[in-house]
């Protein structure tokens, strides 16, 4: 897909052979990322690393996470997974686990000199972002929506697929006949 190429081209402030993250929770999104990532790093000589955030919330998470890991190894892509442990809030866990997501990642990279983590938002969750922040009175700043470029805690957290409809990143996977997970809580 050259748009991730020239989204990535875009977006530029990447070292000459970079170590960048990708946060891959094995849905259709994250996992077309990764593909393509992992292509552009390749031409490019740098290492591509794959997250997959294990939040123990379910009871197959873990099994979810190892089929991530089977896919990641099939495709050469050095893949790790982080574990959110410890008691989990019984009120907002879907705050708490995206808190702890975002955590988890921006701390693994630090401690690998990772400077880039990317993420597989699309054009239609720019939509929904935008829908959501006008429901609730955002102004302008809210209403802009989500910026490709965001700092983490001193990680650099890149959104290449802004612009990229879902539809393409499915059809990428069909492409490659790359099985991917449905989750649930996703599906609201």
């Amino acid at each position: 897909m050259a748009e991730l190429a020239a989204a990535f081209d875009a977006i530029g402030g990447f070292e000459a052979r970079p170590l960048v993250a990708v946060a891959v929770s094995g849905g259709p999104d994250s996992l077309a990322l990764t593909i393509l990532a992992d292509r552009w790093m390749r031409e490019r000589g740098g290492r591509l690393a794959a997250l997959t955030v294990d939040h123990g919330l379910r009871p197959e998470s873990a099994g979810e996470a190892q089929a991530v890991a089977g896919w990641m190894a099939a495709r050469g892509i050095e893949h790790h997974v982080l574990a959110w442990s410890g008691p989990k809030p019984a009120t907002g866990i879907q705050e708490a686990a995206r808190a702890a997501r975002y955590g988890l990642l921006a701390e693994w990279c630090r401690a690998q000199g990772c400077l880039h983590l990317l993420t597989a938002h699309h054009r239609e969750d720019q939509a929904e972002t935008y829908l959501i922040r006008k429901r609730a009175g955002s102004g302008i700043d809210g209403l802009a929506g989500m910026s490709a470029l965001r700092e983490l805690a001193g990680v650099r957290l890149v959104r290449p697929l802004l612009a990229v409809p879902k539809a393409r990143l499915t059809a990428l996977l069909e492409t490659e006949r790359q099985p991917f997970l449905s989750d649930p809580s996703n599906r609201n």
